[in-house]
């Protein structure tokens, strides 16, 4: 094991996307919940995290929102823009970090009720470990698998061993820009960090997350979070 504490950690969050699915006319990251926006609500919980020195925004090109936010003035925040897909922001993001950023988290900033706590567990068993790895939970429910592009069961999936992914997620930072320089330039499938290390065969641990850290995606999505979020604010109170 390896407990040398890194010079910093880096977090990195892609924030270039419109998010079709919502349906909405400004992209999902900067709807208003509880008088903040999401990515506002996502930023608070990574600056709670007093290991993260730097949080690189990564931006679509025409963004004309996050600079009218207060966050866009905080001392720990930079921005960079991101490319057409989510693999050339996140690489933007990571070599947009100071030099001195060893690990880097990258966290969905459609993810606002991440909580603290567990990105603390994470960056500490990483560092423990020497090791990267993502924040996950386990399947809970019975899992079908369909017969390809249709809506009929081929088989049921055992679950034992099933987790679902979540964000943030934290490797070495040279180590993750190269693998996804690599993968970039085989035109590789890549849904996460993950996945763009694990081309490497390289192992990546799970450290279990609470189950309420989802992604904003669906109009659903928001009632959950407004109804998260509002809980939060009366256990401050």
């Amino acid at each position: 094991m390896n407990n040398k504490s890194p010079k910093a950690i880096g977090a990195v969050v892609p924030a270039a996307g419109i998010g079709k699915r919502m349906g909405a006319e400004i992209p999902k990251q900067y709807l208003t919940i509880h008088q903040k926006t999401i990515i506002e609500w996502t930023l608070d919980k990574l600056l709670r995290v007093p290991l993260i020195t730097h949080i690189v925004v990564v931006l679509h090109p025409d963004d004309i929102h996050f600079k009218q936010l207060p966050f866009a003035s905080h001392p720990k925040i930079l921005t960079c823009v991101g490319g057409d897909e989510r693999a050339d922001s996140v690489l933007a993001g990571l070599k947009h970090l100071p030099d001195e950023s060893e690990w880097a988290l990258v966290h969905d900033a459609a993810r606002p009720l991440v909580d603290p706590n567990d990105i603390q567990s994470l960056i500490q068993s990483c560092l423990q470990h020497n090791m990267g790895g993502i924040l996950a939970t386990r399947v809970r429910d019975t899992m079908k698998r369909s017969h390809q592009h249709q809506s009929l069961i081929a088989e049921t999936v055992p679950r034992e061993s099933l987790w679902h992914a979540l964000t943030p997620q934290m490797f070495q930072r040279s180590r993750l820009i190269a693998a996804y320089e690599q993968a970039i330039t085989k035109d590789a499938i890549m849904t996460d960090e993950a996945s763009v290390i694990e081309r490497l065969e390289q192992p990546v641990q799970l450290i279990e997350g609470r189950a309420d850290n989802i992604k904003v995606t669906q109009p659903e999505d928001i009632l959950f979070t407004e109804f998260k979020l509002a809980q939060s604010l009366q256990e401050v109170k």
